[in-house]
């Protein structure tokens, strides 16, 4: 037989229900938008819209794997686009940060293999950058990071090989694009 609501009872099963919403996120306003000033807190050197200009230099690519550099080079360039913290130019001669990077690490290592066999069916990409954001005319580096370490896993299609390269593919570009907006995150924290 139900025990009947009382006022004790109602009002700690109240806040039980209020501590689950909180928990669960809904209704405590947590967000993951930036905020604060721009990196570069001072007002000297923006542009209309208080943001710095930057420019994202071609990265260096120390790996085996062709045309790389250009896919994380358009990651970081997208994220800076869509993080509003930043005005993006397209011309070094018109900025005021530059981001260099360099890729210096790419390994792909087998995550788990077909039973009874020795074939992979999952592989685990994983990237290592050194990346630096510095500020224009000056020797001052505003961040740097030498080992910015991303993963990115995918599986092998073991019937098709073009589906198994597509797989890569789209790791690589997943893995290019959660670098850039960890890297993004970790550059604007302080400011």
């Amino acid at each position: 037989m139900p025990l009947p609501v009382t006022g004790n009872r109602l009002a700690n099963l109240c806040t039980v229900a209020t501590l689950l919403l909180c928990l669960g996120g809904v209704g405590c306003g947590y967000h993951l938008a930036p905020t604060g000033n721009p990196v570069g807190a001072s007002s000297a050197g923006r542009n209309n819209d208080g943001q710095k200009a930057i420019f994202v230099a071609t990265f260096t690519n120390n790996t085996p794997e062709p045309n790389i550099e250009m896919r994380f080079r358009n990651a970081f360039i997208d994220q800076f686009i869509k993080g509003r913290r930043f005005k993006f130019v397209d011309a070094e001669g018109l900025a005021e940060v530059v981001l260099k990077g360099n890729i210096k690490n790419l390994v792909m290592s087998p995550l788990a293999y077909r039973s009874g066999s020795n074939l992979a069916i999952e592989k685990r990409i994983t990237v290592t950058l050194s990346l630096s954001l510095e500020a224009k005319g000056t020797a001052s580096t505003l961040w740097r990071e030498e080992n910015f370490s991303q993963w990115a896993d995918y599986t092998l299609d073991d019937t098709s090989f073009s589906a198994s390269q597509a797989g890569q593919k789209n790791a690589l570009s997943k893995l290019a694009n959660d670098a850039a907006e960890r890297a993004y995150r970790m550059m604007t924290a302080d400011f």
